[in-house]
């Protein structure tokens, strides 16, 4: 069985300074990680749109510095952009196939507009976390995913072909099938560094392959300069936009979204490899990656190249085999990325490679992406009522993508513009789960101050619910006991000396088969409960009010999860019951 890169103990935390040329060092290596792809996703969706040459050669240098920009961002906080880690950042594969319809039918300036509305809808979605992490579930977002990946492979298969006039018929597939092939194997062979290379080793063979058939273009690496700015093209913002720009909305908006979701997993990701012993995950931080790579998709709008995602198994993998995790790496990066886009020759070099090594690599992203997807469904869970809304709208997208149905009802241009599988399948996701949901037991609420006087009436509450429930005595008590211990932990050091100015709770308590999960929303800010508790002894003989508080609250419920947002604090307990 193939093993994984063996990961090196985490020698410079994130918030550690490494030496300068550590960082370079580091930086190079991650910097090269993501060439390939930057350079493949570019290529793929500019020439699948139609546009010529100059827009192709300006997509690759504006999508290098955009890279470049994201990443220091990432790596140092600016207010509210950005996570303080190594977030490596590149063109994501998600966009290909709406950018293309949005190029093909509306042009360059419709779609710079979509992706400026698109950073807003990321922005949005960081800042409303706490709101929004219940609408756009696991289960929506596997389901594009799915979708997604079925809908963008027929781009793959059409670049098949895309070889210089007169070519033989054979000549793409075979290209296509050795690089494809070559993947496979290094994908389930290499190990360690060579992991890392293994998209250059298949590029490289199919590009060896293209020479044996007589079909490599070697003129665009010939007449490229060494050094320097490519043409601008006609770029530019569409600020009166028309009805495709409406029609197009809609799917922008989602998989927007849908990014957003996959950005929060793998800012997750990334928080756990970044330190040498596990901590809670801090959502303020993730808050901070999503809403920089927001700021990656309105450049890639302004410069007109495909917007941005976070590369967290470049990031991840990265660390372990260097063992460093100090965000001083991400200006290592940008550095590179930055010199890499003045120097042209290189570029040209990228920019030869032929269209069937780019199908062959869109082939095997796809099908990673599909799997990601089922992952991604199968970790929340498929209960029947789920899977019932991953079949309906994986069926209706599919049947309804460019179907002639769509057209016959809304028109032909319209139909045309909304007969989108991805669009489909998520809004029928979406719109089931707000079903499935509505139709389920409502949960109780309650809202009160955050602060001691508050206690009576929190506990009332929990022993309404559990006599509703029909709980036992002993569980009542488990049940009351977690909300007089969880609402002590989250106290502030200081109370607020004016009754209006103190902060919020609110309770949100959902039944579920023998236990009933608490939400307890705060408005406070104060040290992770998952992390005071993790470092809780049973030799202090003597604790605190606090931690006695940490330690009953650990005693009586079965999960703690604490959520810590900007502004907000979330506590996520489980309690079991029994009658």
């Amino acid at each position: 069985m193939n093993r994984g890169p063996p990961a090196a103990p985490v020698q410079y935390e994130a918030d550690q300074t490494c030496p300068p040329l550590v960082a370079l060092v580091v930086g190079f290596q991650g910097a090269a990680l993501v060439l390939a792809p930057t350079v493949l996703i570019v290529a793929i969706s500019i020439r699948a749109s139609g546009l010529d040459d100059t827009y192709l050669t300006w997509g690759v240098f504006a999508a290098l510095l955009i890279n470049a920009a994201v990443t220091a961002l990432q790596a140092f906080q600016a207010w509210r952009f950005g996570g303080g880690h190594i977030v490596i950042t590149g063109p994501t594969a998600q966009f290909i196939g709406i950018t293309v319809v949005a190029v093909s039918a509306a042009g360059p300036q419709t779609l710079a507009s979509l992706l400026v509305v698109s950073f807003l809808i990321q922005v949005a979605l960081a800042w409303w976390l706490p709101m929004l992490r219940r609408i756009v579930t696991p289960i929506v977002s596997g389901t594009v995913m799915i979708l997604l990946s079925l809908t963008i492979l027929p781009i793959a298969f059409d670049n098949i072909q895309t070889l210089p006039a007169g070519a033989s018929a054979g000549a793409g597939p075979a290209i296509a099938a050795v690089t494809l092939l070559v993947s496979v194997i290094m994908t389930l062979r290499a190990t360690g560094r060579w992991r890392l290379i293994a998209p250059f080793i298949s590029i490289v063979v199919g590009c060896l392959v293209t020479v044996a058939f007589g079909e490599f273009d070697i003129r665009r690496v010939a007449d490229a300069s060494w050094f320097g700015v490519p043409d601008l093209p006609d770029l530019g913002i569409d600020l009166t936009p028309g009805k495709e720009f409406w029609a197009l909305l809609p799917t922008f908006a989602i998989l927007t979204l849908t990014m957003g979701i996959k950005s929060i997993s793998d800012s997750v990701v990334i928080q756990q490899a970044s330190w040498r012993r596990p901590r809670a995950i801090d959502f303020r931080q993730v808050q901070g990656m999503v809403s920089a790579n927001g700021v990656g998709m309105l450049l890639a709008g302004i410069a007109g190249t495909p917007p941005t995602m976070i590369y967290s198994s470049f990031s991840m993998t990265l660390i372990q085999l260097t063992g460093v995790a100090a965000r001083r790496v991400g200006i290592g990066v940008a550095v590179v990325f930055v010199f890499l886009a003045f120097f042209s020759k290189f570029a040209a070099v990228l920019l030869s490679i032929p269209g069937p090594v780019l199908a062959a690599y869109l082939m095997l992203a796809m099908g990673l992406f599909f799997v990601g997807g089922v992952q991604t469904i199968l970790r929340d869970g498929l209960d029947p009522r789920r899977g019932l809304i991953v079949a309906l709208a994986i069926a209706l997208g599919l049947g309804l993508h460019e179907h002639s149905v769509m057209r016959d009802v809304l028109g032909e241009e319209l139909g045309a513009l909304l007969s989108n599988g991805v669009m489909i399948g998520a809004l029928v996701a979406i719109a089931m789960t707000a079903l499935i949901e509505r139709m389920g037991a409502r949960p109780a609420r309650l809202d009160v101050t955050l602060d001691m006087a508050s206690l009576p009436a929190i506990d009332e509450f929990l022993a309404g619910l559990a006599q509703r429930l029909q709980w036992n005595e002993i569980s009542t008590h488990r049940l009351r006991s977690v909300g007089e211990e969880t609402l002590t932990s989250l106290l502030p050091e200081q109370a607020a000396t004016d009754q209006a100015d103190a902060p919020r709770l609110l309770i949100v308590a959902r039944p579920q088969a023998a236990m009933v999960e608490l939400e307890f929303v705060a408005t406070t800010s104060q040290e992770n409960l998952e992390d005071q508790m993790a470092v809780l002894t049973n030799e202090a003989a003597h604790s605190g009010e606090g931690e006695l508080s940490l330690r009953l609250l650990r005693h009586f419920a079965s999960n703690v999860r604490h959520q810590q947002f900007h502004g907000v604090d979330i506590v996520t307990v489980q309690v079991e019951g029994g009658r």
